[in-house]
């Protein structure tokens, strides 16, 4: 017992609350991820084009929604009614899949959850910041991650049981996976408290203006925006692995393998972060993503894909927990969630960027291109990050 409250030491309830929704939160919509496209394709009849355009609508729709959210946050002082409300939407955005018979609806249902997305993710990395004192952020921010990627784990486990027992019935399969993001909903619903972020609203920022922070967040902006223009979607090394001979469940499993690692190693990482300089933890974890790009890219087996995977997971826990981390301790508390939108907005934008110039590389040069290029950003951005002072 002792052990187990030495390990939570620092971290506060709302951590936790916000750890099991993005847990169940992960189930849900990891249970669909494998599943839309092929609804999308095989059942309703769309081209490959139209799969491209709904994921780029609603991850661009998530991404902007982002800076949005967390500058609003900080204005009115308050981060659940968003954290609540975006939880909310993005369940009941789920099961509009049942009663979809033309794309257009799989839009509006996509887009409703990513302005879910949008919405919450800001005041909820806000509102753990503000919960945590400075020196257990990395390990609050990494347990947080940890949580949501059991979940990430999961769902892609229950989907493929569910594929099976319905006989691949994949309408059904979406009211299923409203079931797990309704208990999200209604965890944050009952057991989420408001945390005073400060007194009053009175210095947030009156809009958002980059002309307010410091000119560490902003050179760490440049070098995030670096990395973010390689690092295309994860859809690129599943046709990948795909190519190399993989069939679409173990292209799954090999999927959740990554989310394995990632959920080993995001609260280790983020306590690394609190000890040692989380710059340098952040180089590590994006060295690590240039060298499994390269991997991907010079493949020739299937399986590689398996331990390439494996080691994707450590670039993500190393960076996705402690850059928000590092953000956190960038700027005043009073502008932690336009920051950490800022921060969010830029990664959204630069990676739908990243997946166009990809797709361009992958058919115009050959399938290692954008591989190569993604790793080459990536050791930029090392670069660059090597000569921040923090």
């Amino acid at each position: 017992m002792g052990k187990d409250r030495n390990f939570l030491k620092g971290i506060k309830k709302n951590v936790i609350v916000l750890g099991i929704a993005s847990f169940f939160t992960d189930i849900s919509s990891e249970m669909l991820y494998p599943v839309i496209p092929i609804f999308l394709t095989s059942v309703l009849g769309a081209p490959m084009s139209v799969v491209g355009l709904i994921e780029g609508i609603a991850e661009s729709t998530a991404s902007i929604l982002k800076a949005f959210s967390g500058w609003l946050s900080d204005k009115i002082g308050k981060r659940r009614p968003f954290i609540v409300s975006g939880y909310t939407l993005s369940t009941f955005a789920k099961p509009l899949l049942y009663f979809a018979y033309s794309w257009p609806v799989v839009l509006l249902s996509r887009f409703l959850d990513r302005l879910g997305k949008g919405l919450r993710t800001s005041p909820r990395d806000a509102m753990i910041a503000d919960s945590t004192d400075a020196a257990y952020r990395g390990k609050a921010f990494g347990l947080h991650r940890a949580m949501d990627t059991i979940g990430a784990v999961l769902g892609p486990l229950l989907a493929i049981y569910f594929l099976v027992v319905l006989k691949e019935n994949l309408r059904i399969v979406f009211l299923v996976a409203f079931v797990p993001a309704a208990i999200a909903a209604l965890t944050l619903v009952f057991f989420l408290k408001e945390t005073p972020i400060f007194a009053g609203a009175k210095d947030a920022l009156k809009k958002i203006d980059m002309k307010a922070f410091g000119p560490d967040f902003k050179r760490f902006l440049l070098a995030s925006s670096i990395f973010a223009i390689g690092n295309s979607s994860d859809a690129f090394l599943i046709v990948r692995s795909k190519q190399l001979g993989l069939s679409l469940t173990l292209v799954i499993l090999a999927y959740v393998v990554y989310n394995i690692s990632y959920a080993a190693f995001s609260t280790p990482a983020g306590m690394l972060s609190d000890r040692w300089p989380r710059k340098n933890v952040m180089i590590i974890g994006y060295l690590v993503f240039a060298l499994v790009y390269i991997g991907f890219g010079l493949a020739a087996s299937p399986w590689a894909v398996w331990i390439l995977f494996f080691i994707y997971g450590f670039y993500i826990a190393m960076t996705d927990g402690v850059g928000k981390a590092l953000v956190s301790d960038m700027v005043p508390k009073e502008h932690v969630a336009t920051a950490l939108g800022l921060y969010h907005f830029v990664l959204g934008i630069f990676a739908f960027f990243a997946s166009l110039v990809a797709g361009l590389l992958w058919t115009k040069i050959g399938i290692a291109a954008p591989f190569i290029y993604g790793a080459i950003c990536a050791v930029l951005s090392c670069i660059f990050l090597y000569t921040m002072a923090k």
